[in-house]
């Protein structure tokens, strides 16, 4: 995905990033939480850096698509393709459309248990065909990492029989605290949600039965201040950014 026009190109004259400094007022961020834990470590930054406040809510992916589509208030959206509602609705730039990281799925279990083979499709069914319990972020609620999941259940031909033995899980770190306190054999969430005491990260799902999920930031077409979202923007797709994502198990963009 590339912008269709520059950020250095948008409508508005505004100051960069930078030299904002003296600069005040807030902007708000909506964000699906496979991506919070990088964004709450660079929002200290980018108030220290430009003045701005940044007021985040955080949500599952479907969840935030739907705020930004149903016309909620915002500057700075950073959501999961595809998003042609987002688009469709006239409430975010497509224009501004700047891929920012990807994060894969994986697998936890408390810490010091020995770890499962998940090297290959067939190491990863035999592990969740053995696992007597297994917890993940629900699908039924938007969780992309659910919802990326139940495809790879499905194309493994086991989604029924794991379902069986899901516990329920309001989110990824909630997944994360379930495998730490022993409630479940297998944790399974975004790679970038796995920052939890008491886990042993075993690593990302294999690329042929998991895709990644990638997140992309969008300017608000009704931005408060549109200055500040131009400027939040570019931080976190700053190189800087990108090493964020990175020590956050993300897959930068660039």
């Amino acid at each position: 995905m590339k912008h269709l026009i520059p950020l250095t190109l948008f409508a508005v004259v505004l100051a960069p990033w930078h030299t904002a400094s003296a600069q005040s007022g807030e902007v708000t961020l909506i964000a699906s939480g496979g991506i919070r834990e990088a964004m709450e470590q660079m929002i200290p930054g980018f108030e220290k850096k430009t003045g701005y406040k940044v007021k985040p809510i955080f949500g599952t992916g479907l969840v935030t698509k739907k705020r930004v589509a149903s016309g909620d208030d915002f500057d700075v959206a950073v959501v999961q393709p595809p998003y042609p509602a987002v688009i469709a609705s006239g409430n975010a730039l497509d224009e501004t459309a700047t891929p920012l990281a990807s994060s894969a799925v994986g697998v936890a279990i408390r810490k010091g248990g020995p770890a499962p083979d998940i090297s290959t499709p067939d190491a990863v069914k035999r592990m969740l065909l053995a696992a007597k319990s297994v917890a993940y972020p629900s699908a039924a609620i938007g969780a992309a990492a659910g919802v990326s999941f139940d495809e790879t259940l499905k194309r493994l031909g086991i989604f029924d029989q794991v379902r069986a033995k899901v516990k329920p899980s309001t989110g990824g770190k909630a997944a994360m605290a379930m495998a730490a306190r022993g409630e479940v054999e297998v944790g399974v969430t975004f790679m970038s949600e796995m920052d939890v005491p008491g886990i042993d990260v075993v690593g990302p799902l294999p690329r042929e039965i998991s895709t990644a999920t990638s997140f992309v930031g969008l300017i608000s077409s009704h931005a408060k201040n549109p200055a500040a979202a131009k400027a939040l923007l570019e931080y976190i797709s700053s190189p800087a950014a990108m090493a964020v994502y990175k020590r956050n198990r993300m897959e930068p963009s660039r």
